[in-house]
């Protein structure tokens, strides 16, 4: 427990943003599971708009800085490769 004022709010905050970022991370990993399921199911359409959302999420998280840089690119690069198995 803190004895300063101040790092007693400090630590409220940290644990809003630690719940908020591990819910944004978890629906980054939804939305690619989804994006792999459409995949699986040879579902064209459905890949194609999860492959958009999943994309904007990464990105997003790029520049909240969730991730790294290259992790980003990396998942990015998987799932694009699974998309053009499908075309």
């Amino acid at each position: 427990m803190a004895n300063i004022k101040q790092q007693a709010k400090r630590n409220l905050t940290n644990e809003k943003k630690r719940l908020q970022n591990a819910a944004f991370k978890s629906s980054i990993k939804s939305s690619i599971k989804k994006f792999e399921l459409a995949v699986q199911n040879n579902n064209i359409e459905e890949a194609k708009t999860n492959f958009n959302i999943a994309n904007k999420k990464l990105d997003k998280s790029l520049a909240k800085g969730l991730f790294h840089k290259n992790h980003v690119s990396r998942t990015k690069s998987r799932i694009s490769k699974l998309l053009n198995t499908l075309a």
